[in-house]
């Protein structure tokens, strides 16, 4: 039986022989998916023996016709078939048979019915959601064991309840009253389908069901995009118990304390319509509007919850019926912290209040962007190719598992919201600023969670970020901004004030060169005998002469607290003989205070051995090395001590000289006298090693030296500081654009990449300059200048 004919297969099916009978729809589910054969089939009467077998055997037999059944259907035919009896009868497996392979043939055929297009010679109802319905109102546990076979652990049985609950939900809401098919949504959130698809959003497995996942997801859109565009309609009884529910859970006050001075005798609230009632409800006698004033409403009954007027429904534009969704599921989940928050803005003033409403709104807002929902199916599809291929970036660029969990997003956007509005002060006029900061970091939080991120580590990190990251990230975003719209220009700009803060910088770090520093310098001590005692620790001052060619230095007993003159510092190294500055200081240190205070703050007793022996060991830990050639004779006596001892890093105390200046407070201990020098065939040596006392120190010392040789910065205390100067300067710089320049080299932008090639050729998408037709004065326009 290799290759059945039609025929033998139909007298097989008709066999009283239960074995023959699997065996046939064994075989005609595996040849049933030909074209051809399927038409032959039909001709010679096959359906009405599939049907039977269908319909009244059980087990393997009743699944290989299912599966038989449902290959015939991918192939448009034998619809004749599908009658109510049918639906019922599959609608019966789902909700009792344990069976794996009948359910996947069950489902696949339900699918296919729910699916299937509706002519207009078809019976009506025999389709779409409808032709279930009667089978779902005889097995009301239908939906139920529906979205239970989402957590099977057969993908193929998986995929296929999915694709069913897809199938429902994408022909409810296309044909079905916009009374009814609100009612089936919330039927499968109730039975837990979003808990269900996120789990499969962020299971190692998503490859198996990619499609109907996806298919999940982009219903959701359609979904909140269809609420979005749904404007808020009081005449509609649903929108007129969601507003009337939000203003009962704030616990409005009493009748008898409805009176406010500043609203209450103004005209416009007495006649102002309240949004329970419709507008022909409103009434129009003054005898009847007399009548009816002990049933006005409170001249502040929406402004106190945070809206701008006493007509919400017209705040509503831009967020639609979704945006109430949202307002009134946070209020119902959270009513006791709404009803606090009103009491503490009603303690506060007017423009201090936050608008609990309108951030309400702003958060629905930010989210409906961020995910994009009125983007396009169709735009994701390469992508889309490549998720169900099981590339695994593009599954994480396609699936938005955290589009699932809209309602805890929004709560916790709207935490965020609150808290920066008392972190920052803001008042009635800053809700734009607030809502921009959520949007920060909404993008910061969200955008950047992976694909199997928990939505409780994402809720975490949304009431953790603090308000000067978003302030950072936030002008990074205005950089990045200001970059897309005029980057070759900024480049210059940014290039010109680079150099100007490096000189700027250098001319600081030269400058504390001028003034000196204080050093300490420790050096061995022996007794008369040769025996060595505890290194003995001495200051050294060092301080650039005034015509920057002259390093000077001395080494002195204690450190005053006025400092010494050139004139005290006997010696000095000559620039031009200095070959390079060399240090173990980290370019990644962290900057400290500056030496004077942390001198102030590690305070050392010399006269005491083990002190001077702790801050001879902290002392070494840091460093400065300046090398250069030696003199060619009668080298000074601190150069042979640094070439004697620089294997072990140690120096010999310094002899004193009569010729020093003994009449200066700060008497040197040791003193030479200038001498020439030659570097003629000398080798390179160290002449002068400083121990800076902090890494403030080190960094002007280190890099004013390197500056002053015409070298480039190397610590991160300088970096900063030039991107800190170059960063003010190109902030003042953009004063002089306008946000309205922006938007219009944007929009020039994009209109030369629609252009093309050929239209940047042309020039047709640069900015136009101003014209001087009209003006009356010189006037200038330009970017790049302060």
């Amino acid at each position: 039986m290799a290759n059945p004919k039609p025929a033998d297969l139909i007298n097989r099916m008709r066999s009283d022989d239960d074995s023959a009978r699997k065996m046939a729809v064994f075989k005609l589910q595996q040849v049933i998916g030909d074209p051809s054969f399927a038409d032959i089939f039909i001709q010679e009467g096959g359906l009405s023996r599939l049907r039977s077998l269908c319909l009244y055997t059980s087990g393997n037999t009743m699944a290989y016709s299912l599966g038989s059944l449902n290959r015939l259907l991918d192939l448009d035919m034998g619809w004749e078939i599908v009658t109510e009896e049918m639906i019922e009868h599959l609608v019966e497996i789902v909700v009792n048979q344990p069976l794996v392979n009948m359910l996947r043939s069950s489902l696949s055929i339900l699918v296919a019915i729910v699916s299937h297009p509706q002519s207009t010679n078809s019976q009506s109802g025999a389709f779409g959601f409808r032709a279930l319905k009667p089978a779902l109102a005889n097995h009301p546990s239908f939906l139920e064991m529906l979205v239970a076979r989402l957590t099977s652990a057969d993908h193929a049985l998986c995929a296929n309840a999915l694709s069913l609950i897809n199938s429902l939900m994408r022909d409810s809401v296309a044909q079905e009253p916009e009374t009814e098919w609100p009612k089936l949504i919330k039927r499968l959130q109730d039975l837990g389908v979003i808990t269900a698809v996120y789990s499969l959003s962020q299971s190692s497995s998503l490859a198996d069901i990619a499609s109907p996942v996806l298919e999940f997801q982009y219903q959701t859109k359609l979904l909140l995009r269809k609420w979005r565009d749904t404007p808020l309609n009081l005449e509609k009884p649903e929108h007129r118990r969601a507003l009337k529910a939000l203003n009962l859970a704030s616990n409005p006050p009493p009748k008898h304390s409805l009176t406010s001075p500043s609203f209450g005798m103004q005209d416009e609230q007495r006649n102002s319509v309240d949004p329970g009632e419709t507008e022909h409800d409103k009434p129009l006698d003054p005898l009847k509007n007399s009548r009816n004033a002990s049933r006005k409403h409170h001249p502040e009954k929406w402004r106190r919850l945070g809206f701008a007027t006493e007509s919400p429904s017209y705040e509503f534009d831009e967020v639609g019926f979704l945006g109430m969704m949202d307002l009134t599921d946070w209020v119902r989940k959270h009513d006791d912290v709404f009803q606090k928050l009103l009491l503490e803005q009603a303690s506060k003033s007017v423009e201090q209040r936050c608008p609990i409403a309108r951030a309400s709104l702003a958060v629905t807002l930010v989210l409906y962007e961020h995910f994009e929902i009125d983007r396009g199916e169709g735009e994701d599809m390469p992508q889309r190719y490549l998720a169900m291929e099981g590339n695994r970036d593009a599954l994480d660029h396609v699936f938005k598992p955290l589009l699932l969990q809209w309602s805890r997003l929004h709560t916790a956007g709207l935490a965020a919201f609150l808290r920066l509005w008392k972190e920052t002060s803001a008042e009635e006029d800053d809700l734009g600023k607030i809502e921009d900061l959520v949007r920060i970091l909404v993008e910061q939080v969200v955008g950047r969670a992976s694909r199997i991120k928990d939505i409780g580590e994402v809720e975490d990190e949304m009431a953790e970020v603090e308000l000067a990251r978003l302030r950072e990230l936030q002008m990074e975003l205005l950089d990045l901004t200001y970059e897309d719209a005029w980057g070759h220009h900024l480049k210059q700009v940014r290039d010109e004030l680079n150099h100007e803060a490096l000189q700027f910088v250098k001319e600081q770090r030269i400058r504390c060169l001028l003034q000196g520093a204080w050093f300490p310098h420790a050096v061995n001590s022996r007794t008369d005998n040769g025996v060595s005692q505890l290194p003995l620790t001495l200051w050294r001052f060092v301080k650039l002469s005034h015509n920057r060619r002259f390093l000077h230095y001395a080494d002195f007993e204690s450190k005053a607290s006025t400092d010494p003159s050139l004139g005290h510092l006997s010696q000095k190294i000559e620039l031009s003989t200095i070959t390079s500055v060399t240090s173990n200081i980290s370019a990644s240190a962290p900057s400290t205070a500056s030496s004077d205070s942390t001198l102030k703050n590690q305070r050392i007793d010399y006269e005491k051995p083990y002190q001077r022996f702790e801050a001879k060991s902290a002392i070494a830990n840091t460093q400065i090395t300046i090398h250069g050639f030696a003199k060619t004779s009668g080298a000074p006596h601190h150069h042979q001590e640094l070439a004697s001892t620089r294997e072990d890093g140690q120096s010999s105390q310094p002899s004193s000289h009569a010729d020093s200046d003994t009449s200066h407070p700060h008497h040197p201990l040791s003193s030479h006298p200038p001498r020439s020098v030659t570097n003629a065939g000398q080798p390179e040596l160290p002449l002068l090693t400083l121990h800076p006392t902090s890494h403030a120190l080190a960094s002007e010392f280190l890099d004013g030296l390197l500056m002053l040789l015409n070298q480039q910065p190397i610590t991160s205390d300088t970096a900063k500081l030039v991107d800190l100067v170059a960063g003010y300067g190109f902030r003042i710089r953009l004063l002089n654009v306008r946000y309205e320049d922006l938007e219009r080299a944007v929009a020039m932008r994009e209109q030369g990449e629609a252009l093309g090639d050929e239209g940047r050729k042309k020039g047709e998408w640069q900015m136009k300059m101003p014209s001087k037709e009209g003006v009356d004065e010189e006037f200038w326009y330009d970017i790049g200048t302060a």
